[in-house]
């Protein structure tokens, strides 16, 4: 009999939830989840959030940290036992998740960017004249220095104190007033606010990342430009990062965690009620605060409060079965993962809160109306958190320690990822187990290399591309296929049997009832009609900057369908690939619907010492 090498166990089951913690609430909190609200009417979004967190995404959560913790495998060889037919499930679940890494390091290198510039005296986006500035750059503060500035009736325009009259001229419009132009020409005299609405004005945070950070100004698909060698050496730094973390296995990173979890908190406290007391963040709180009914309404809501719920706490990716397999077999992971879930809805309202404090100030100084401010999901990140941390008293000290905080809540979303690819070559070719490092050191370079094609002038709308379409159909189409099999093919009452007579899992009756509906009836209803609608409202990915609208190419979209389509590919092909394999060996189909006869607990030595007593007496269920 082969000696099968013991797996390595969290050193506590606190390591095991702050992992977890840390691996569900990212970067995706601080922007995502803000944008989504902002781009939903503030308060609207998170009606459906909470519904879907719990119809979905805590149940989905539940049933993941079980089978990873009962079977202590990572999910290309969990579905191999589970349910042969459906082995493809874990190499596509390991396919979404190379494709997410390869983004992911990618924002990651970005903040980097931003960290390292915000030591200094001066934060270079607080102000405009550098060669990357256009006439069109302004800062809020430049622009009352202007209005206050001898004589008056001034605006900052083309890196000077302009006068209304020749800033209307400039623009083909007659002069009004001190505030505004007027249109003569028309047979109705239409006025426009010189602050918003002649012209187009950039602020210089909104340049400082375009022009500088991606370099992105004047390039497409057809001229990408040339590496940007400050940023290569920031997605370097990035990866170097993430490959130290996971270097000597969970062993490390279950210490690190402990800084990348709480730090952020920290910082996020702290920054409550600066931004809070800003002017305007009344204004911005009341619109995260108070729903718009009518906008439920719109299906498109519901659809991103569910790709929200799956892409914040990261279900059906396979990385919850990886850190669940680390964990000793008794262990309450129906306990954690409903703590997990609460934290992570927890830290998105706390992200929102300090988010539309920010844009109700944003509003203010620039004079628009709330729904004005923010173009994109990357612009609130880039444009948005700069431009309020310039205004802030010891502004270099908050963007470095705002940035820093963001570097970390990445990190740790971003390691774990890579754990689980690691892991998995590890539970695929068992040999290699004991080259850790190398494995580790070899995946982060090849990820690295593969990245710095987004280093390059355009590289941004390659990031559009992988990010639009990494996970969009399959991620729906995967998930669903994992309830199915869990609830219908292996069977939810299976399931809850196992946590409890197996595992020593205390459930509540009415808990066991609503895990037992949501498994079978309510995930696989609503993932089915997002799934659905995720097709009818699907538009071509373009790109986004200020005014200018980047669309891309016929064949550039027709790859990014390929890519969308590969992880339900690969489950469909490994499926067909073991009914033929089982054909040929003239067994029946029917067996590839049941678990194979190695599915069972780990070895009592495998459970850590907390666990010998258990009684080994279960190893030899029939299932």
């Amino acid at each position: 009999m082969p000696l099968v090498k013991r797996r390595e166990q969290w050193d506590s089951q606190c390591d095991f939830i702050l992992s977890c913690i840390g691996y569900s609430v990212g970067v995706g909190n601080i922007w995502r989840f803000p944008y989504l609200c902002y781009k939903h009417g503030g308060g609207t979004f998170l009606i459906p959030y909470i519904i879907m967190l719990l119809a979905v995404g805590i149940p989905m959560y539940v049933m993941e940290l079980t089978l990873g913790q009962y079977a202590s495998l990572g999910p290309n060889k969990l579905f191999q036992k589970l349910s042969p037919l459906f082995s493809g499930l874990g190499y596509a679940m390991l396919l979404m998740t190379t494709l997410v890494c390869f983004t992911y390091n990618m924002v990651i290198a970005w903040i980097i960017f931003y960290a390292a510039a915000s030591f200094t005296s001066e934060l270079a986006w607080s102000r405009c004249g550098h060669d990357y500035n256009t006439r069109d750059c302004f800062t809020t503060a430049s622009d009352d220095f202007c209005a206050e500035s001898i004589g008056g009736a001034k605006i900052f325009w083309n890196n000077t104190c302009y006068p209304v009259s020749e800033f209307c001229t400039q623009h083909e419009l007659s002069p009004y007033n001190n505030t505004h132009c007027s249109n003569n020409t028309a047979e109705q005299m239409v006025l426009a606010d010189i602050f918003s609405n002649v012209g187009h004005r950039v602020l210089a945070s909104e340049e400082y990342y375009v022009n500088n950070v991606l370099g992105v100004k004047n390039h497409s698909w057809h001229n990408f430009g040339s590496m940007k060698w400050d940023l290569s050496l920031c997605l370097l730094a990035a990866w170097i990062l993430v490959g130290s973390c996971i270097f000597r296995g969970i062993k490390s990173f279950g210490k690190i965690i402990y800084f990348t979890v709480f730090f952020p908190y920290f910082i996020l406290l702290m920054l409550v009620l600066p931004t809070t007391g800003l002017d305007g963040a009344v204004e911005g709180l009341r619109f995260f605060a108070i729903p718009d009914y009518h906008q439920l309404s719109d299906l498109t809501v519901w659809v991103d409060a569910a790709s929200q719920t799956f892409y914040s706490l990261g279900c059906s990716h396979g990385a919850l079965f990886t850190l669940a397999s680390f964990s000793r077999f008794r262990n309450n992971c129906m306990r954690d993962a409903i703590v997990v879930g609460i934290v992570n809805a927890v830290t998105s309202v706390l992200s929102g809160v300090i988010v539309f404090s920010m844009l109700g100030f944003m509003a203010l100084q620039m004079n628009k109306t709330l729904t004005e401010v923010v173009d994109t999901d990357l612009g609130l990140a880039f444009i948005v958190y700069p431009e309020t941390l310039s205004h802030m008293p010891v502004a270099p000290l908050w963007s470095s320690l705002f940035f820093i905080m963001m570097i970390t809540l990445g990190l740790d979303s971003q390691f774990t990822m890579m754990e689980s690819l690691t892991t998995a070559v590890f539970d695929e070719w068992p040999r290699v187990g004991g080259r850790k490092g190398t494995v580790v050191m070899i995946t982060c370079a090849v990820f690295f290399v593969a990245c710095l094609s987004m280093c390059f002038n355009g590289g941004v709308l390659l990031f559009a591309l992988v990010d639009h379409y990494s996970v969009s159909y399959s991620l729906f189409v995967i998930a669903l296929v994992e309830v199915l099999v869990v609830a219908w093919v292996f069977g939810a009452e299976r399931l809850l049997n196992l946590m409890q007579n197996d595992m020593g899992i205390i459930i509540p009756t009415p808990l066991r009832l609503y895990w037992l509906v949501a498994w079978k009836y309510v995930m696989p209803l609503v993932l089915v009609c997002a799934l659905v609608l995720t097709l009818v409202f699907h538009k071509p990915v373009s790109y986004r900057c200020g005014d200018d609208v980047q669309y891309f190419p016929a064949l550039t979209q027709n790859i990014g369908l390929v890519m969308a389509v590969s992880p339900a590919f690969i489950l469909v092909a490994v499926g067909v690939g073991v009914v033929c394999t089982q054909l040929w060996r003239g067994g029946r189909l029917t067996a590839l619907l049941r678990p194979t006869a190695d599915w069972e607990p780990p070895a009592p030595a495998s459970r850590g010492v907390a666990n010998e007593a258990f009684d080994g007496a279960n190893l030899g269920m029939n299932l």
